[in-house]
């Protein structure tokens, strides 16, 4: 019996030219999300979570952290890394390609596809899942709500189907 190949979600936003300058909030999952990045086992006395990194996770933070040194277009609003995944909010500032290329439409693919790369090298591990999400950010209300998000997305762990606090 033969069997159908999976349907993947569209990863992209349709008729938006991706060589223009814009924002982008980014979703990376660990392979089979594998709680790899940190551990929050609970709160402090100021509410506040109680984030422990892993060696992974510090590994994926410092790479995460050099994007705008190997890409000086590109600026980090903000990033979060969580047990299972990691939220970026990127600002790319000028149009053009990633380093190497001739399609600007490559810079977010290019980003995300290098981070896997080095984090996996230097892990000596597969960390990540093979694709991740993107939502363009329209206007100043939708990037602080994202931004927002990422803020507040350790608070909310507990909550996560995939939560374990050991």
């Amino acid at each position: 019996m033969e069997h159908a190949l999976p349907v993947r979600k569209q990863m992209r936003l349709p008729n938006y030219s991706y060589s223009q300058p814009g924002c982008y909030f980014l979703t990376v999952c660990t392979q089979n999300k594998a709680q790899l990045l940190c551990k929050i086992p609970g709160f402090d006395t100021n509410d506040a979570p109680i984030r422990t990194m892993t060696q992974a996770g510090l590994i994926v933070e410092k790479c995460i952290r050099d994007i705008p040194a190997h890409y000086p277009n590109v600026t980090l609003d903000h990033f979060v890394l969580m047990p299972n995944h990691i939220h970026l909010l990127l600002t790319i500032e000028t149009a053009g390609g990633a380093p190497g290329s001739s399609r600007p439409t490559e810079m977010v693919p290019r980003i995300v596809s290098a981070m896997k790369k080095v984090t996996n090298r230097e892990t000596k591990t597969r960390l990540w899942q093979t694709g991740y999400m993107d939502h363009v950010i329209r206007n100043q209300h939708d990037w602080e709500q994202h931004w927002n998000y990422i803020e507040h997305n350790p608070f909310r762990w507990a909550e996560d189907k995939y939560y374990d606090p050991l």
